[in-house]
């Protein structure tokens, strides 16, 4: 493919100054407009050691405004980035609505630089490409224009430009021992890149090749694709929730045809001397499991999901009660605020995974996509029905870095939660956990028992299945929550 196409191409310097002028007025007019529509950009900048990279990104932000983009330098990740899944540090970078984020190198090292060099085995090769795929079209799907070059010279050009850098003690540094060995694997890379064309060029993120042995055609031919892409975005009113490109997956095949909640046993209980003496024994258990992971940097992510009043809070405090409060951190999460809202819903979830041999706990988490945003009508049910396959990829990712994932939901039966609210009510130290809110929720108690159904259904993986605690009896469900957080743990110890 790459070794087909004419790098001869060139641009005489006249057309250049004309053509240039134009875009130059264009780009930050398209600028604006994306910021006024609030379309997020995503451009990435791959290609050659010496094709040009860092000279086309100048030419492209000369003109634009500088309060309205990033740009950012990825190189191999630092000590804390490896404690984290590769994407981590992406999903930290990408821009929020009307901003512009420019990558000088991206997430494509990994299936790249880690293949040729050997850094990666061939099944975290083929799941890297399903991870990178599944992030694209995730950030295209919440209303991201995504636009990516790959910057192509021969291999006699790439020698050429190294021989004249190394010439000059003003230029000797930019060429490294890294990029003289990658020179000598050019074949190698170029049946890689090949590779990663094929399986990363999609609709809603397609590759442009750029032909960069000419500076004037490489530069206006990133102008060109640039401007055409930002120009069909405003045409087909691109927006978050608005994309009209090939059909996405939503969710899994399949119909819940039954309660999945109707058949808890919630008469499950504990007497108050059997639960003190396992309460201190598992605690004491859990505490070891937390320093064995550390050793081992294995990190672990609990997620506590359930009815208002079924307990969270109280299973949280007795989970970490014995823990070294280094080792952990507890998340609550409330509604999103205005910056999180300007982002991919999962953007602010993926800013708090622990890094590897530490806990995190969320109270409440990326669940209400399908919990309260759909049944409040937050977000629309096409954007409620496709994060069900986006949580389920992220946490096939997070699991396939080595993460001990533990989905809680606490459930209680109706009955049972009218009694702790009136319980709340009467007794005026409990009586800042029950809100107007809690009430409205309940009146709406089988709205939430069809998404609570339906988001174990869809989301319950054997990477990150579902435990559902019964949990009228707080006792009984505490236990139960240490039981199976323990278990998930030595589980994953033993492997």
């Amino acid at each position: 493919m790459l070794a087909d196409i004419d790098l001869s191409k060139k641009i005489p310097k006249p057309n250049f100054k004309k053509a240039r002028k134009v875009f130059d007025l264009q780009l930050p007019v398209l600028q604006r407009d994306a910021r006024q529509r609030q379309v997020p950009i995503l451009i990435i900048f791959e290609g050659w050691d010496a094709a040009g990279k860092g000279t086309l990104i100048n030419e492209l932000i000369l003109n634009l405004d500088p309060r309205g983009f990033n740009v950012f330098n990825c190189r191999p990740p630092t000590e804390e980035e490896q404690f984290h899944p590769f994407l981590w540090r992406f999903w930290n970078k990408v821009p929020s609505r009307g901003r512009m984020a420019i990558f000088d190198h991206s997430w494509y090292r990994r299936v790249l630089n880690d293949r040729v060099d050997g850094a990666i085995q061939k099944k975290q090769l083929k799941q890297a490409f399903t991870d990178i795929t599944s992030f694209e079209r995730q950030m295209a799907d919440d209303g991201a224009i995504i636009i990516k070059f790959f910057l192509h010279i021969s291999k006699s050009e790439q020698k050429k430009r190294f021989k004249k850098l190394l010439s000059s003690q003003a230029t000797a540094w930019r060429v490294s021992k890294e990029d003289l060995n990658r020179h000598k694997k050019y074949s190698r890379y170029l049946a890689a890149i090949e590779d990663m064309i094929a399986k990363t060029d999609t609709d809603y993120a397609p590759w442009t090749v750029i032909e960069s042995h000419d500076f004037h055609f490489a530069t206006l031919k990133m102008f060109a694709t640039i401007s055409s892409a930002l120009n069909k975005s405003a045409l087909l009113s691109h927006g978050p929730g608005s994309l009209k490109k090939a059909q996405r997956p939503t969710a899994p095949l399949g119909k819940l045809d039954t309660s999945i909640l109707d058949k808890v046993d919630v008469s499950l209980s504990l007497e108050q001397d059997d639960y003190e003496n396992l309460l201190k024994k598992k605690q004491n258990l859990l505490r070891e499991l937390e320093y064995r992971i550390y050793r081992m940097r294995i990190p672990v992510v609990i997620a506590l999901e359930g009815w208002d009043a079924a307990g969270k809070g109280g299973a949280i405090r007795r989970l970490t009660q014995r823990l070294d409060p280094r080792g952990y951190v507890v998340e609550p999460v409330a509604a999103p605020n205005d910056f999180e809202k300007a982002h991919h819903y999962l953007w602010r979830f993926w800013q708090k995974m622990p890094k590897a041999g530490h806990i995190t706990i969320f109270d409440r988490s990326w669940y209400g996509r399908v919990l309260v945003e759909r049944v409040e009508g937050f977000c629309t049910e096409e954007s409620w029905r496709r994060a069900y396959h986006e949580i389920n990829e992220m946490e096939e990712h997070l699991a396939n870095f080595g993460t001990v994932l533990i989905k809680f939901w606490l459930h209680i039966d109706s009955e049972e939660q009218l009694r702790r609210f009136n319980e709340r009510t009467r007794t005026p130290l409990k009586q800042w956990k029950i809100t107007d809110e809690d009430w409205r929720n309940r009146r709406k108690w089988n709205d939430y028992k069809k998404a609570v159904d339906e988001m174990i259904y869809r989301t319950s993986t054997p990477l990150a299945p579902w435990t559902i605690v019964e949990s009228n009896c707080k006792l009984y469900g505490r236990i139960k929550v240490l039981d199976t957080v323990i278990d998930a743990i030595e589980k994953r110890l033993r492997n």
